[in-house]
This record gives structure tokens, C-alpha cells and sequence, in this order.
């Protein structure tokens, strides 16, 4: 079973069990206050296993599913090797829920109100990661909107930051941002190379 594969069953296992008791999700979601005055760390990671809805549930899990096994086999390429493949992978999907998190935690740990859950941000980064390299790879938004990866992806970007700086939305944009963006910092990492591979596709498609 792929890496890909497990973190759907978890998802889907613990946002069940979640769904079934609001105690086991107010202990899992991200909490700033909380893993600031209780140092409740755990929660960056645990929070990205649960999640508001099935409807929330079902949209990370469907675009993980999509993308997530093309990726994992992108970084065993890269790194010559099936475990160190996994390792990068899963440095990626992580990496991405935690620093999806951070600046919620840095603006919100103060405040006893808030709170945000779900995988979004880890999710992103596995998105973002796979743009970087297949940029002109179209994608289908809600299976009706096709159109060259890099397109959306920039158009994406541009909403999560526009609509993290409104204070009227209940969704945690800043996390899909951050998380697209440790996508990006991530393929870098991995493969230097990638973001001159990434413009040269986009340069051909664009003459072609």
C-alpha cells in the first residue's frame, strides 16, 4: 500500500471517529491558544487529521488521492531510492501541515476563540509540489474546468492571499498558502534543477 493510500485511511478513520465525538476532535484541531499556554505541539500535526465536515473530508481526500502516489514516485526518482523516496514524501506532506499552521499559531495564540482543522495545508503542498513539476499538465477544477496546472496554480495562490487578509471568512486560507508554498520550497529542495525545468515548460507551451 502506498504512503498516499495509508494517510487517506487515517484521514478518513480518525475524521470519522472524530465526527462521532466532539471531544476527540476539540482534543486533535489546532488550538493556538492552547499549544501556546499548555505547550500542546502535537496539535499541528494531530490537527491535520481531522477535519469540519465529510464534504471538507472528501475534497482533501479526492485531490490527495489524485496527486498523491504521483508524487511519491517523483521523489523516489529523485532520491534513487524507494525508502528515502517515502521519507521525502512524507517530509513534504507533514513539513506542509505544520508550516500551513504557523502563522495561524503566530496571529491566533492569543486567542481562546479560534481554532482550524483539516489537511488542506498538507494537501497543498503535495499539489504545488506536483505543479513545479508537470506545470502545463492540465487540471480539472470540479471535473469541468480544465486548464495548465501553473494557470490554476497561480490563480490559487492569488485567492489564498487575498482571502487570508479577510477577516470575514471562516476558512483558513493562510494555511492553503503557506502550504503551496512549502510545496514549492520543498521541490526546490529536492531537486534544484526543477524551478529552471518548471519555466522552460511553461516557455515551450507558451511558444508552442
Amino acid at each position: 500500500m502506498s504512503i498516499t493510500l495509508i494517510l487517506i485511511v487515517l484521514n478518513v478513520g480518525i475524521s470519522y471517529y472524530a465526527f462521532q465525538n466532539d471531544s476527540v476532535r476539540y482534543k486533535l484541531l489546532m488550538d493556538p491558544y492552547l499549544v501556546a499556554s499548555k505547550n500542546q505541539w502535537y496539535r499541528f500535526i494531530s490537527s491535520a487529521f481531522v477535519h469540519s465536515s465529510w464534504m471538507h473530508l472528501l475534497f482533501n481526500m479526492l485531490t490527495l488521492y489524485f496527486f498523491g502516489e504521483s508524487v511519491e514516485r517523483i521523489c523516489m526518482i529523485l532520491t534513487g531510492n524507494v525508502l528515502y523516496g517515502e521519507l521525502a514524501f512524507l517530509a513534504l506532506y507533514f513539513g506542509g501541515a505544520i508550516i500551513a499552521d504557523i502563522p495561524s499559531y503566530i496571529k491566533h495564540k492569543g486567542d481562546i476563540n479560534y481554532r482550524s482543522l483539516g489537511a488542506s495545508g498538507a494537501v497543498s503542498s503535495v499539489v504545488f509540489f506536483m505543479i513545479i513539476f508537470a506545470p502545463v499538465q492540465d487540471i480539472c477544477l470540479y471535473f469541468v474546468l480544465c486548464l495548465p496546472s501553473f494557470i490554476l496554480g497561480a490563480a490559487f495562490l492569488i485567492y489564498s492571499y487575498y482571502q487570508s487578509n479577510n477577516p470575514n471568512t471562516y476558512i483558513n486560507h493562510s494555511a492553503h498558502l503557506f502550504g503551496a508554498i512549502w510545496g514549492i520550497a520543498f521541490s526546490i529542495l529536492l531537486e534544484p534543477n526543477s524551478i529552471i525545468r518548471f519555466f522552460q515548460q511553461i516557455q515551450t507551451w507558451i511558444t508552442f
